[in-house]
């Protein structure tokens, strides 16, 4: 699920390089370097705090300019690499973006954030072996990141590697409690190894943390549908799609790392005459959901 492919969208808050992403269960989220005192001082620097303004404003192609022109003044600085990278990647130039990132990681070989971004690029080309490499490689140097043990539990997922993707999705949800998107995706682990009722009871305990959120409701529905247990699956699904209609979408399902099994059985659940009329409608302005 939360993957969304996929958004990055950067907010600077309280500092130059504290961001608070908005977010769906399977999303990817930006990763933030720390600047040491010299490049602070930089002019390059400075380059990169309006690119990150810009940001907030979503002045993309003013901030990618900026990003460009303080890698040509400091090409021996790994920062400039990383917020063109994740620029580049934020315009959806996802080739651009890893690029920048590999050269940030030549200056910067052992800086977490480097890593994981590097790791949720490949992650968006669909190279899921390298992701895991970079995200494994970076969780050598930062154990304390719920984000990128959620990553790769992603990663492993699409490798049909359960055991790893229901490990590393604990090992997130241990370090966040409030992370609802690492048990909503356990049970999309769950569901395709056919264990229905664990999918389901892991959906319920996301809904607990969360209990306004689309996905886990939706999903929920269709697992109880798929049970035979219709009224309480007819309910929960019109409440789902009331919030966010783009999950009567199979394709945003499929986005969302929905499985084989269970895009099937929500294929199912979208021909019953209550849920039908609602699915295949856009909201014009989807409800976000926020793990953090």
């Amino acid at each position: 699920m939360l993957s969304r492919h996929y958004l990055l969208s950067i907010i600077a808050c309280f500092s130059i390089f504290s961001f608070t992403p908005s977010l769906k269960a399977q999303a990817l989220l930006p990763y933030t370097p720390e600047l040491n005192s010299e490049f602070l001082d930089s002019y390059g620097s400075q380059l990169l705090q309006d690119a990150i303004q810009l940001m907030r404003f979503r002045e993309f192609e003013m901030a990618l300019s900026r990003a460009k022109l303080a890698v040509q003044l400091s090409p021996s600085h790994y920062e400039p690499w990383f917020i063109l990278g994740t620029l580049n990647i934020q315009a959806g130039e996802i080739n651009a973006g890893v690029k920048a990132l590999q050269e940030a990681k030549k200056i910067a070989p052992e800086d977490s954030s480097v890593l994981f971004s590097l790791g949720n690029s490949y992650f968006q080309l669909g190279d899921y072996e390298s992701a895991v490499k970079e995200l494994q490689a970076g969780l050598k140097f930062n154990q304390e990141m719920p984000q990128a043990y959620f990553d790769l539990g992603n990663a492993y997922f699409k490798l049909t590697q359960y055991p790893e993707a229901t490990a590393s999705y604990q090992k997130a949800f241990k370090l966040e409690k409030e992370f609802w998107p690492a048990i909503n995706n356990m049970g999309l682990v769950e569901y395709e190894k056919g264990e229905v009722n664990k999918a389901i009871e892991s959906w319920r305990k996301a809904l607990t943390i969360d209990q306004n959120q689309a996905e886990p409701m939706l999903a929920i529905a269709v697992g109880l549908y798929h049970q035979g247990k219709k009224p309480e699956a007819i309910q929960l699904g019109k409440e789902a799609l009331k919030i966010d209609n783009n999950y009567g979408d199979l394709d945003f399902l499929k986005e969302n790392l929905w499985g084989e099994k269970l895009l099937a059985d929500s294929a199912k659940f979208f021909q019953n005459p209550e849920i039908k009329p609602l699915v295949g409608k856009k909201s014009s302005s989807p409800k976000e959901s926020n793990s953090q």
